[in-house]
């Protein structure tokens, strides 16, 4: 099931559209991060992706120009066809204290290398029709490593544009890290599920926190 559902994602994404922004909301990153959308809800429960792999290949992405942004208050999200975020079977409620949540850390040991993310990052820009500098841009996890998100299923990564404010050519500083850290937090905590604070960060991460009332 998992193979099928990739498949189709990377053959090529569409339109989202729905209720979340007002019309006028819109990527920051403007005509060089082409067309952007309203934030929606997620369609469907989150797919599961290959998990870590000992060695890892340069994914498919979507095909050029198919991907779409969308925005919340002028914040970027992701095209929910393209990326509706995917998560690994390695991680689990019953697992936390072994994996996401562990003293000294986990995602460093599951991470994708350079040799792989630069050059999926550069097929993924063309996906979402993206021009502006990349140096800017971050090729994001939706559902984050530190929330259980796939390391490389390409249904979670999306190259993702500057927020509102940044500074040309300071590289990417995006408040999407900061609500991640706070979500893994939480996770660990015992405030929400695993399940919860994935369903939410791939839904709109602007609104994540919001939704699960943690702000």
């Amino acid at each position: 099931m998992a193979s099928v559902l990739l498949a189709a994602a990377v053959a090529g994404c569409s339109h989202s559209t729905g209720s979340h922004s007002s019309s006028g909301d819109r990527a920051s990153a403007g005509a060089s991060a082409g067309s952007s959308q309203p934030a929606g809800d997620a369609a469907g429960p989150l797919a599961e992706g290959p998990g870590p792999q000992s060695h890892y290949a340069v994914a498919a992405q979507p095909a050029a120009d198919s991907c779409h942004y969308r925005s919340d208050s002028g914040q970027p999200l992701p095209d929910a066809t393209c990326t509706p975020g995917a998560l690994s079977p390695a991680v689990t409620q019953a697992n936390l204290a072994s994996t996401i949540c562990r003293k000294g850390g986990y995602t460093g040991g599951i991470r994708p290398p350079a040799s792989v993310t630069d050059a999926e990052k550069r097929k993924n820009a063309a996906s979402y029709g993206y021009t502006g500098q990349l140096h800017d841009a971050e090729y994001d996890h939706l559902v984050s490593l530190e929330l259980g998100g796939d390391p490389n299923d390409p249904r979670n990564l999306w190259v993702e544009p500057p927020s509102p404010g940044h500074a040309a050519g300071a590289g990417p500083n995006n408040p999407k890290d900061a609500v991640e850290t706070r979500l893994h937090t939480a996770v660990c905590g015992g405030q929400v599920t695993l399940a919860q604070a994935q369903e939410a960060i791939a839904t709109d991460w602007f609104t994540a926190e919001s939704r699960l009332g943690l702000k």
